[in-house]
């Protein structure tokens, strides 16, 4: 296969696994705390098909390589619920739940009640405190969840405040160890140790959204679009190229 098909396979494949990243991002532009991925690519160098006539430093090509993906944390924007459960965490933090599969990490702060009164997340995962799950009673009510994330409530006619946990925070100190599970679930991959977070603060009664710019991965889509478009035509011509050439060359007299 010709050198320039070879390149341009290798960018076409890149610009499909660009797409696939993209894609997700626009697919979870309304998911509260999600955290958007961005696509790696890096030059490839490889031995290009040559004869054995060229000098050593024209026989390699440039190809074009993905490295994979990295998550962008940035901050979200918070969006104001009223809601008392709903939380947004305002630094590197992230929310701790129980799963069948253990514990996982999540900046997802939509919250409720579960029919157990346990705290739990949209997906039924109970959010974790120092001590366990958080548990309410019937009888509670006046939900108060500080910026420390101290969870207090008002239990029956009671004026006084009564403690029903702490939400558990936690960091990494290179969350890009982190593992995407689905459901805006993380899981802790090789070396990255969760470590209390006291830093880090939470509102009340406000959501963190996605940090994907809708707009951006948009015209990002359209811009991969084109491009792939454009390197097929190349494609196309180069081909018909080498088929005129090799008519051509068949009419050639011998």
């Amino acid at each position: 296969m010709a050198n320039e098909l070879l390149v341009g396979l290798s960018r076409q494949l890149t610009l499909e696994r660009q797409m696939d990243v993209v894609a997700n991002n626009v697919a979870n532009v309304n998911t509260s705390g999600y955290k958007a991925d961005r696509s790696l690519f890096e030059e490839f160098l490889n031995s290009r098909a040559h004869e054995d006539n060229f000098a050593g430093a024209d026989r390699r090509i440039s190809f074009v390589q993905d490295r994979g993906t990295f998550k962008d944390f940035a901050q979200g924007a918070s969006e104001q619920t009223k809601n008392p459960l709903d939380v947004a965490i305002d630094g590197r933090g992230f929310l701790v739940v129980q799963t069948p599969a253990g514990e996982r990490y999540t900046r997802d702060g939509g919250l409720q009640i579960n029919n157990q009164g346990q705290l739990v997340t949209v997906s039924g995962n109970p959010v974790l405190g120092a001590s366990g799950p958080i548990v309410f009673q019937p009888t509670d009510h006046d939900i108060s969840i500080a910026a420390d994330g101290n969870v207090t409530v008002q239990e029956g006619i009671a004026r006084t405040d009564s403690v029903r946990g702490k939400l558990r925070m936690v960091s990494f100190a290179d969350a890009q160890k982190l593992l995407k599970e689905g459901s805006n679930l993380y899981s802790a991959g090789t070396g990255a140790a969760a470590q209390p977070d006291a830093a880090s603060r939470v509102q009340q009664g406000y959501i963190e959204k996605s940090n994907v710019n809708s707009v951006t991965e948009m015209s990002r889509m359209i811009e991969v679009t084109r491009t792939y478009t454009q390197i097929s035509n190349l494609l196309q011509q180069q081909s018909d190229l080498h088929k005129t050439a090799i008519e051509k060359l068949a009419d050639v007299p011998a």
